[in-house]
């Protein structure tokens, strides 16, 4: 089970995505956190909050932190890669629209489903061809891969340890495709990268606000 000190996260990297919310394309990366009370494994329940009449999922690519980062170059970054794993940055839509900030919407406990493994980072591991695909019972929702972000995975490493210390055991989620979707209780969410696996969770229905 992933221990990080933080997880951060990308929002609208990839330009469809940002479309079909109806926003810009930042010019440069718009970062945000997720806390690490937020993260369950594969097979546990993403529950529904009952302050959300709207929960989405968004399948993302995780870079897991091998060794310490601060200020490094992109290409330097590669080297500080631990490995890669499927991510879900579950999102409450509606508080995200109206909170003007996403701390609420993207930080209720079970909204960062990781796994199912982390498949180390060697030579041959072309990060721009990572792919990543959302399902929801079967149906496939998202698919992309990292070649069509608008800033690729080195730029955000970089960027970030500009900023804030990147820790072993950290998680960078890098954004998410076009195709994000409401979920319902009963739903099963996969989340795919080949050569890493299937990240599966079930979805119901939580208590009182």
């Amino acid at each position: 089970m992933l221990t990080p000190s933080k997880i951060v996260c990308v929002g609208r990297n990839y330009a469809a995505h940002a479309r079909e919310l109806g926003n810009v394309v930042p010019e440069r990366p718009l970062l945000f956190l997720k806390p690490p009370s937020s993260i369950i494994r594969d097979g546990e329940a993403i529950v529904l909050p009952a302050q959300s009449r709207r929960v989405e999922h968004e399948a993302e690519i995780a870079i897991v932190i091998g060794r310490r980062m601060r200020h490094v170059t992109e290409g330097q970054a590669r080297a500080s890669i631990e490995g890669i794993t499927c991510a879900n940055d579950v999102t409450a839509r509606d508080l995200q629209e109206s909170d003007g900030q996403w701390t609420r919407a993207k930080g209720f406990d079970t909204f960062c489903p990781i796994g199912p493994r982390i498949m180390p980072l060697d030579a041959s591991v072309d990060l721009a061809a990572l792919e990543v695909i959302g399902r929801v019972n079967g149906t496939e929702r998202q698919r992309a891969t990292a070649a069509a972000m608008t800033f690729p995975i080195p730029v955000l490493l970089a960027y970030i340890s500009g900023i804030m210390t990147l820790e072993p055991g950290d998680v960078v989620l890098t954004g998410t495709p076009d195709g994000v979707g409401v979920l319902a209780p009963g739903d099963t969410v996969e989340i795919e990268i080949p050569g890493v696996g299937i990240l599966r969770n079930p979805v119901r229905s939580g208590g009182q606000s």
